[in-house]
C-alpha cells in the first residue's frame, strides 16, 4: 500500500489507521497483554508476599487496568491526530509512548517486589521475559517512528519501518505472550516441570514426601471397623478403598478433599511458598463456589477460608475438615461396610496377613510413571499381583 501496489478505493481511508494503529495496537494489543501481565504480578504479590488473597478479583482488576488504554484510544479516535500516512505529531507521540513505558515500569515494580520468592514454577521468569520483550518492542517502535518522521521521502525506509512495526506489534508480542501459558494458582495450572514427565497431582509437583503413593510393600496394619474414622483414614489402603467407593457413588469430593488437606499438612510450617501453593490449589478445587469438586461446607466456614489473612496458617482448613469428616461418617462409611469394596478390601487384607505371618518377601510391582490413585493401570497391577501372591505355593 505504501508503494501504491495495492490500493483501496475509499473516501475515508484515514479510519483504517485508527482501527489498526490505535485500537488494535492499544487496548486490543499491547495494552491488553501488559494489563494481563500486571494483573498476574498483582496476584502473585498479594498471595506470596502479603500471604492473603488479593482484595480485588482478577476479572475486576483487569478491566480497571485496561481503562486508560480504552480512554486514550477514544480520545485519539475523536481528535483525529493521524495524517494520511498514519503519522501523528510529537505532541501526541510523547503521551502515547509515555503510556507504554508507564505500564512496563508498573510491571517492573511488581516483579521486583516478588523477586525474592522462590517460586516452584516459572512465574517470575515469565514476568521478566515479558518486561524484556515489552521494553524491546517499545525501543523498536520509537526508532521506527523517528525514521518515519525524518525520512518521509524514502519509500523503502517507510515500507521497512512499517513492516518492523507490524511484526513486533502484531505478531511477535502476541506470540510471545501466548507461548507463556503458566497461569499461577489456578486449578488449571500446568503441573509440568518442563521435564520428560508430568505431575497429575499438585502434591507431587510440589515434592511433598510420600504423596499419593500406595505401595504393596508396606507395614501390615489390620483395619478394625470399630476404630475412629480419623485413625482409619491414616491407613493408605483403607483410604484408597473408601475413596474408590465414594467415587462410585459420585460423592468422592469429600475423600479427595481429605487427601489434599492431609498432603497439605505434611508441608513444614516454615515452607511458606509450598504451603501457599497447596492452600490455593485446595481452595480453587474444593472451596470456591462452583469449584471442580466443591465440598458441602457451611457459609461461615467457607468465608473463613476465602477471607483468611494468612494462607500459611496451620489451621486454615481445620473447621472445613471437621465438617467433611462428619459428612463422611454419616453418608459414606456406613454404606461402605456393606459394600463390595469393603469385601474386596478384606480379601486383600487376609492375603497380606497370610504373607505377613509366613514372612514372605517380595519386590514391589513395576509402577507406571504416575503412581498411586492417579495411575490408570494401578488397579490392574494390584489385582494381578495380589492374585499371584495369594495363589503362590506355600
Amino acid at each position: 500500500m505504501s508503494l501504491n501496489l495495492l490500493q483501496f478505493k475509499s473516501k475515508h481511508w484515514g479510519k483504517y489507521c485508527y482501527l489498526w494503529a490505535v485500537w488494535v495496537e492499544g487496548p486490543l494489543g499491547f495494552g491488553l497483554l501488559m494489563s494481563c501481565r500486571i494483573t498476574q504480578a498483582f496476584q502473585l504479590y498479594f498471595i506470596f508476599v502479603k500471604k492473603r488473597l488479593p482484595p480485588i478479583k482478577s476479572y475486576v482488576f483487569l478491566p480497571i487496568v485496561l481503562l486508560p488504554w480504552i480512554f486514550g484510544a477514544t480520545i485519539l479516535h475523536a481528535r483525529k491526530p493521524l495524517n494520511t500516512q498514519c503519522h501523528m505529531g510529537l505532541q501526541w507521540t510523547f503521551p502515547v509512548a509515555g503510556l507504554h513505558a508507564l505500564y512496563v515500569l508498573a510491571l517492573v515494580a511488581f516483579t521486583r517486589a516478588i523477586r525474592h520468592v522462590e517460586f516452584r514454577f516459572d512465574e517470575l521468569k515469565d514476568l521478566w521475559k515479558g518486561i524484556l520483550v515489552s521494553a524491546t518492542a517499545i525501543v523498536i517502535w520509537v526508532t521506527a517512528f523517528v525514521l518515519n518522521e525524518i525520512h518521509e521521502e524514502i519509500s523503502w525506509l517507510q515500507v521497512a519501518s512499517r513492516f518492523v512495526l507490524l511484526v513486533t506489534g502484531g505478531i511477535l508480542v502476541v506470540v510471545f505472550f501466548s507461548m507463556s501459558s503458566n497461569q499461577p494458582l489456578l486449578s488449571q495450572i500446568s503441573l509440568n516441570k518442563r521435564e520428560h514427565y508430568e505431575f497429575q497431582r499438585m502434591s507431587l509437583a510440589l515434592g511433598i514426601p510420600d504423596s499419593g503413593l500406595l505401595f504393596r510393600k508396606e507395614e501390615f496394619r489390620p483395619v478394625d471397623p470399630n476404630e475412629p474414622l480419623d485413625k482409619l483414614l491414616l491407613n493408605k489402603r483403607f483410604r484408597q478403598s473408601l475413596m474408590e467407593f465414594a467415587d462410585s457413588c459420585y460423592a468422592g469430593e469429600t475423600l479427595h478433599f481429605y487427601e489434599e488437606v492431609y498432603e497439605h499438612g505434611k508441608i513444614p510450617e516454615d515452607d511458606s511458598v509450598r504451603r501457599i501453593y497447596m492452600a490455593r490449589h485446595i481452595m480453587e478445587k474444593f472451596i470456591v463456589a462452583g469449584a471442580e469438586m466443591e465440598v458441602n461446607l457451611s457459609h461461615k466456614t467457607r468465608q473463613e477460608i476465602l477471607t483468611t489473612q494468612d494462607l500459611t496458617h496451620p489451621d486454615l482448613f481445620k473447621n472445613a475438615l471437621n465438617e467433611v469428616m462428619q459428612l463422611i461418617k454419616m453418608n459414606l462409611v456406613r454404606d461402605y461396610w456393606s459394600s463390595i469394596f469393603f469385601i474386596k478390601f478384606k480379601e486383600e487384607e487376609s492375603c497380606d496377613e497370610a504373607m505377613h505371618k509366613e514372612g514372605w518377601s517380595f519386590s514391589p510391582p513395576r509402577m507406571s510413571s504416575v503412581q498411586g490413585s492417579d495411575d490408570p493401570f494401578y488397579q490392574e497391577h494390584m489385582s494381578k499381583s495380589s492374585t499371584s501372591r495369594c495363589s503362590s505355593p506355600g
